[in-house]
């Protein structure tokens, strides 16, 4: 019999042993009963666990003791409670340690000496400072013989634990194993409810939301929060270009992704509008692991599923990555899908709305681009729109004449128009007039005029539509134009009743060049000789932006500042300032190889190119006036014209600028950096095209070593990255910027930059 309850059973010897037997299968017996009735007595898994842990350390003498069940949807061993100091829920893979050793082999352990074991995971001593001597742990089975967890006793505290606290151990987990698979069930049953609760939410909350972005950025969050997963990608088909695009995506930066509707795991899903499950990226070949190898993500599992419409038709796919604690199950597919289908009415709402607004986006930036001043006017003869070049050519405000009558305004001088305006009400037959003047403000403004009804598509009266051109000013249009680009584009813009003078904003390339050591050729030539270098030189590199119709804006100094897709604008005018750099660069080498046969110094350049939205028109004074463009844009690739010295190269263009290339050049990135004056970085790459086979032995081989150089240099890997870098100075030994990387590399291992360096370099200089 023991002496007290927290005692093991005392074997005893000799002629009382029966009797010691006896008695002990009958405390067995009340132990057994006992657990039964507290157990039946509580509501959930929680206080049956801690009840449990609160007998089995009673009844085996342990000085801690954990109850871990099995999480079959994560794979993992779980405990809520604990014997000590520790209060929280742990959780375990249940194919580690002696826990999970235990659960898959099914066999009960007796360790005399934890850290002699080889399962024994010391890892959670380490972390707590809790020392483990002995174990006891027994598999939690059920009546069926089903195991649903582990008990495990730790540090008993008189003695070591024995093959009679080893039957204790498993009568109780037996005895305790329907109510914990009963509770356990019931959370379950619980948690299921709460999810499709919150499942119901979340579907009600995204179908309500019309913003597409909006829409976009909640599924994906809601997808990798519900999934459990690192990263979630929703990808939309786009029907005009068969590319699935995405610009949002939880663990990403929201950049945007296109890639056509075919390819990849993405592609594989839309075009079958099957699911696929991969627990295991990298054993899988349709999986591309070009991606991980630029982001330095690695992929683990991915689950990816198709977007259904309510029509049935597949709309994009919906992509979750890296489930924390294992792979994804039937489950989380199921999950996917219904949530996908549910969400599917929100997106479609959610593009069409975006689609709409895209187009009166369209519209009104079309409408305010024009160079023509349109006006409309609605069915009772009231001013409803005008542009802004209607503004300025009328030398109004637009709120001046919005919600005017058209006759309050357009009167006295400017009766005719009135006129024109009528006439046009009674037959619904344009009208035009050609080189008449309308008075504004205290001027005279010789104009072409078109009026014009605006129809429903059943032919009803909208309102009436005025189209005014300003011809007062073309012929010194054209003269000026001609100081900055081919007359003959000049002559074809002014066919093209294309106006430049104006304020304009809109997309260009700028190219910056400038001379490499001036100031020295200055000293050396004298003025006359530095004008006379400037003329021949400045001829050279005009034809080479000329004969790919670049506006040639400025002269500032010895440097050169053009621009292409301003004032006409081409489908490839990233390539037209790229192709005329390289020629720049050829050109310059070919003169220079004929000022050196007389014994004249050779001249060096650099060229930057950015490719942004700038706004370009005449600005100054009302004495002096000058074409020129302004803006970030304008300004990084001035910044980009000067880094060409830092990093010993001749043609630097910015990201904005390389993604945007149609052609094929030989191209490599050379850093990411924040210019001074910003706080994003930006990434620059170096043109390389002029090079010759002597000029630059091995150059594609020596490229695909810089870039693997550059990648160990963005990772810290300063002994990788300068072995990488000596590698291309072994195939080019005049690379200077391969040697500058060795050098910062070096200097960067001497004085480690701070723990989040990414490989994103400050220039502190203009």
């Amino acid at each position: 019999m023991p002496d007290s309850a927290g005692q093991e059973f005392t074997e005893r010897r000799g002629p009382g042993r029966a009797t010691d037997q006896r008695g002990r299968r009958l405390r067995h017996a009340e132990m057994l009963l006992d657990v039964h009735a507290r157990l039946a007595a509580l509501d959930s898994l929680d206080e049956a666990l801690e009840e449990l842990v609160t007998i089995t350390s009673r009844e085996t003498g342990a000085d801690r003791v954990t109850l871990f069940l099995n999480d079959e949807e994560t794979g993992e061993l779980y405990s809520r409670v604990a014997l000590g100091n520790i209060r929280r829920e742990i959780r375990v893979l249940n194919t580690i340690g002696i826990a999970g050793h235990v659960f898959n082999s099914g066999e009960s352990l007796i360790i005399h000496d934890a850290y002699s074991d080889p399962h024994f995971n010391r890892s959670v001593d380490e972390q707590t400072g809790y020392e483990t001597r002995d174990i006891l742990c027994a598999p939690i089975r059920t009546v069926k013989g089903d195991i649903i967890g582990v008990a495990q006793c730790l540090n008993k505290k008189r003695g070591q634990f024995t093959e009679e606290n080893l039957e204790v151990l498993r009568a109780m987990t037996l005895q305790a194993s329907i109510t914990l698979h009963s509770a356990q069930f019931a959370e379950r049953m619980q948690k299921s409810r709460e999810q499709e609760l919150e499942f119901l939410d979340i579907v009600s909350d995204v179908t309500s939301e019309i913003d597409l972005g909006v829409v976009l950025q909640k599924v994906m969050s809601e997808a990798a929060r519900m999934l459990n997963a690192e990263r979630s990608t929703l990808f939309l088909n786009d029907e005009k270009t068969a590319e699935l695009w995405s610009e949002v995506g939880v663990g990403l930066d929201a950049v945007p992704i296109r890639f056509p509707n075919h390819l990849g795991i993405a592609g594989a899903v839309f075009q079958t509008g099957n699911s696929i499950n991969i627990p295991y990226a990298y054993a899988d070949l349709r999986f591309n692991p070009e991606f991980d190898r630029q982001t330095g993500f690695f992929t683990r599992s991915i689950l990816c599923v198709p977007v259904v419409n309510k029509h049935g038709k597949t709309i994009g796919v919906t992509q979750v990555l890296n489930k924390h604690g294992g792979a994804f199950t039937d489950e989380d597919e199921s999950r996917l899908r219904a949530f996908t289908a549910h969400v599917s009415i929100g997106l479609e709402n959610a593009t069409l709305f975006n689609d709409i607004q895209n187009m009166k986006n369209y519209n009104e930036s079309m409408l305010e681009s024009m160079t023509n001043g349109v006006i409309t006017l609605d069915e009772d003869g009231r001013i409803v729109t005008c542009n802004a070049a209607g503004s300025r050519i009328l030398r109004v405000t637009a709120r001046d004449i919005i919600g005017c009558f058209a006759w309050e305004y357009f009167r006295d001088a400017n009766h005719w128009v009135m006129e024109k305006i009528h006439a046009v009400d009674q037959n619904q037959q344009a009208e035009l007039v050609m080189d008449s003047d309308i008075e504004a403000g205290s001027k005279r403004v010789a104009v072409n005029l078109s009026v014009l009804p605006l129809l429903s598509t059943e032919q009803r009266k909208l309102g009436t539509l005025l189209m005014i051109e300003d011809i007062s000013t073309e012929k010194r249009i054209k003269s000026t134009m001609a100081r900055y680009m081919d007359p003959g584009l000049a002559d074809q813009m002014l066919v093209d009743g294309t106006e430049i003078l104006g304020g304009k904003s809109a997309q260009a390339t700028v190219l910056f060049s400038d001379i490499r050591g001036f100031t020295t050729l200055t000293e050396e030539l004298g003025a006359q000789g530095t004008v006379a270098l400037l003329n021949e030189y400045f001829g050279l590199m005009v034809d080479c932006i000329q004969r790919e119709e670049g506006m040639l804006d400025k002269f500032i100094g010895d440097a050169i500042m053009a621009a292409f897709g301003i004032p006409v604008a081409h489908d490839d005018d990233e390539d037209r300032a790229v192709r005329a750099a390289i020629a720049m660069i050829q050109s310059l080498q070919q003169w220079n190889a004929s000022r050196l046969a007389p014994g004249k110094k050779p001249v060096d350049m650099g060229i930057g190119l950015n490719t942004d939205v700038i706004v370009s028109g005449n600005i100054g004074s009302a004495k002096r006036m000058d074409y020129t463009m302004i803006g970030d844009g304008v300004n990084l690739a001035a910044r980009l014209e000067s880094a060409c010295k830092q990093y010993a190269a001749r043609i630097l263009i910015s990201e904005n600028t390389y993604r945007k290339l149609h052609g094929t050049y030989r191209i490599r990135e050379i850093d990411r950096v924040i210019v001074k004056g910003k706080t994003e970085p930006v990434g620059i790459y170096e043109v390389l095209d002029y090079h010759s086979d002597e000029s630059f032995p091995n150059l594609m081989e020596a490229v695909l070593y810089f870039k693997d150089a550059v990648g160990h240099y963005r990772k810290g890997d300063w002994q990788h990255a300068v072995s990488a870098f000596g590698e291309v100075l072994k195939l080019n030994p005049s690379d200077r910027l391969a040697q500058v990387y060795i050098e910062r590399c070096e200097h960067l291992a001497a004085n480690p930059p701070a723990d989040d360096w990414d490989g994103v370099w400050v220039m502190d200089t203009k």
